[in-house]
């Protein structure tokens, strides 16, 4: 699905609804939960919905964005409110004090290479959270596809050497990735899920970090 596709499909999304019951027989306190739809700005091919407590911050926000999509070097980061340069955020505040349905957010990590982040709130609902976590991932895009550049065939790394100093794809298959050759940059990283991908020193592994 696409981002929008997913975001109408949640809500009615049967399994979903099923795990949200069983989460509510649990004991624990009600909270506001946050549907948020998260995409980079400059494709929309790396896209995230998430469910977030209300009661959680935005540092816990830019924690998780750090560890599945974008941490390479410690960069500094920050949200900022509407569309790009607007109002800063400050990372303690809480999702719920500042954020309603409808809402965007800009966020930005590494202000040299900067990877740019809208972040969407979609809905609010009230119920018990379904983890301990503060943050759930519910979908998130499936890993684009690449074609090796001298070969065609489904290319799993990318060498940054070809990117910046020849403006070429970059894009290596597993046989031709042996003996590339990277003599000024670091060997070719792996091809992983992530807007970062290619940028500074990213290097993955793009996972959930919990």
């Amino acid at each position: 699905m696409t981002a929008g596709g997913m975001s109408r499909h949640l809500p009615a999304c049967r399994e979903r609804q099923e795990v949200i019951e069983r989460a509510n027989q649990r004991p624990g306190d009600i909270e506001e939960l946050y549907h948020l739809q998260i995409e980079d700005t400059a494709s929309g091919d790396f896209w995230l919905h998430v469910e977030m407590r209300g009661s959680a911050t935005m540092e816990d926000l830019d924690d998780y964005l750090r560890a599945i999509w974008l941490e390479c070097c410690g960069h500094l980061s920050q949200f900022f409110e509407g569309d790009f340069w607007k109002n800063k955020i400050d990372m303690s505040a809480k999702l719920n004090q500042i954020m309603k349905p409808g809402d965007r957010f800009f966020h930005i990590y590494d202000f040299g290479t900067e990877s740019r982040t809208f972040v969407t709130a979609v809905d609010v609902r009230e119920d018990k959270p379904l983890t301990k976590h503060p943050i759930v991932l519910m979908a998130r895009n499936d890993p684009p596809e690449f074609e090796c550049a001298e070969c065609g065939e489904p290319a799993r790394w990318l060498c940054v050497e070809c990117i910046y100093e020849e403006g070429a794809a970059g894009t290596l298959c597993d046989e031709c990735v042996e003996g590339h050759p990277h003599e000024d940059y670091d060997e070719p990283f792996p091809i992983v899920n992530s807007p970062r991908l290619g940028m500074c020193g990213y290097t993955g592994p793009a996972d959930p970090p919990y």
